[in-house]
């Protein structure tokens, strides 16, 4: 495998915890993509049997992978300011 290559990240057991996920990466400068067998979103439920794929560069999967795993920090309060 090259770092060329394009791997699975992670599965999911739905499209909108991938997409998610995919959009955290993306925020954070690693591309991302979902990959489903779900026919076009058609049949959801198809994700129990098939996992919705989150596909990163094999050059970028420990970067997403510390992402993905890092706690999230609590966003200021907006009203502490005043």
């Amino acid at each position: 495998m090259s770092e060329d290559d394009i791997i699975v990240l992670r599965t999911y057991g739905n499209e909108v915890e991938a997409s998610l996920a995919a959009s955290v990466l993306e925020a954070n400068g690693v591309p991302a993509q979902v990959s489903a067998d779900t026919a076009g979103g058609a049949y959801p439920s198809l994700a129990l049997s098939f996992p919705v794929r989150l596909l990163v560069r094999g050059q970028d999967a420990a970067f997403a992978r510390e992402i993905l795993d890092s706690p999230a920090e609590p966003l200021e309060d907006v009203d502490s300011h005043e």
